[in-house]
């Protein structure tokens, strides 16, 4: 429920500057005794916990007469709090391009789509344009008031398949909120080096390369925080003479953990310059000459935002991996 007071500007001078409107919110007295962080999580569901919890740290969410409130602050019901939203970026906003996209579902709530392999999902640094996040903003205008444009995860630059992106602040928070629960199930075809025997699961922490900053590795949980859980769970589809063809099912998702995990286990992705160049004995020349790492999210199942219905999708495999797997399924 929202409240204005007679003389909001008295607080004006405690809030840093932004171009977003400041609004006021009158907390419920049903939230008494809950903290300040649950009481805005509860008035302002659009928004994740982190964000609300970014803006109290900034000074952006202020409690009428007093000056500074932690995550802690006990509600008493009733309070009259201030929020004024932070820019989500710095600097030059992203331009929408004109780039083809592979949408197989769209609603008002959420679109899904399939990304083929060579196309980055978001702009980095010396890599503003030509993204996936720009052919969005081209697709959707609206996306641009939502941060990242409504991307929740990312698949490699080199990896193709399905992507479910959110169209409003609600859907990318309850998105966000599914993926840190586990409940958005993402299964993907790799093909890796070697004859795989049976099916398994990787259990091994993944972090940062100690020494090479561009890569992940299989590293030690530790209170520091340099390893974080990740698991991956694998079914053999498919074996060759030289290669083998998983079906991997994420638990986690951490930055190249299908690569990394495989190449844990001495079974890297073909195609894998980064995480494969070690340990491979396959001459299939099939094997040698394919130009990325031969992985592709092929299913993407979740609880739509709104309805709270289960929904799924496959992705059929690209041209170039469904023609290495066909000249790999000739006879020799």
């Amino acid at each position: 429920m929202k409240a204005s007071l007679s003389n909001p500007a008295d607080y004006s001078a405690s809030v840093p500057e932004c171009s977003a409107q400041p609004e006021w919110f009158t907390v419920p007295f049903e939230y008494a005794g809950l903290r300040l962080d649950q009481a805005l999580a509860r008035l302002l569901p659009q928004h994740s916990r982190s964000r609300l919890q970014g803006w109290l740290r900034d000074g952006r969410i202020v409690i009428e007469g007093i000056c500074r409130a932690d995550a802690k602050h006990k509600i008493w019901g009733g309070e009259k709090i201030r929020v004024e939203p932070a820019p989500d970026s710095q600097g030059e906003p992203d331009a929408a391009e004109d780039i083809a996209l592979d949408i197989l579902y769209e609603d008002g709530d959420i679109l899904v789509i399939n990304k083929p392999a060579g196309l980055v999902v978001h702009p980095g640094t010396g890599n503003r344009q030509g993204t996936m996040l720009n052919a969005l903003l081209h697709h959707a205008p609206r996306l641009a008031e939502i941060p990242r444009a409504g991307i929740v995860h990312r698949l490699d630059k080199e990896t193709s398949g399905l992507l479910v992106v959110a169209s409003s602040l609600e859907a990318q928070t309850d998105l966000v909120r599914q993926l840190q629960s586990r409940t958005v199930k993402r299964h993907y075809l790799a093909l890796v080096h070697g004859v795989v025997e049976r099916d398994g699961t990787v259990d091994a922490p993944i972090g940062r390369h100690p020494t090479q900053r561009v890569k992940m590795t299989v590293v030690a949980a530790d209170r520091h925080g340099r390893g974080k859980e990740a698991r991956t769970h694998y079914l053999v589809r498919e074996r060759f003479a030289q290669s083998s063809l998983l079906e991997c099912r994420l638990e986690t998702g951490r930055t190249h953990q299908i690569r990394v995990h495989m190449a844990a286990i001495k079974h890297p992705l073909v195609g894998d310059t980064v995480y494969g160049k070690r340990g491979v004995s396959s001459v299939e020349p099939s094997l040698k000459t394919f130009p990325r790492q031969a992985l592709h999210a092929w299913r993407l199942a979740l609880l739509h935002p709104r309805s709270q219905l289960e929904l799924s999708w496959e992705a059929p495999l690209p041209d170039d991996f469904a023609t290495l797997l066909g000249a790999l399924r000739e006879p020799s």
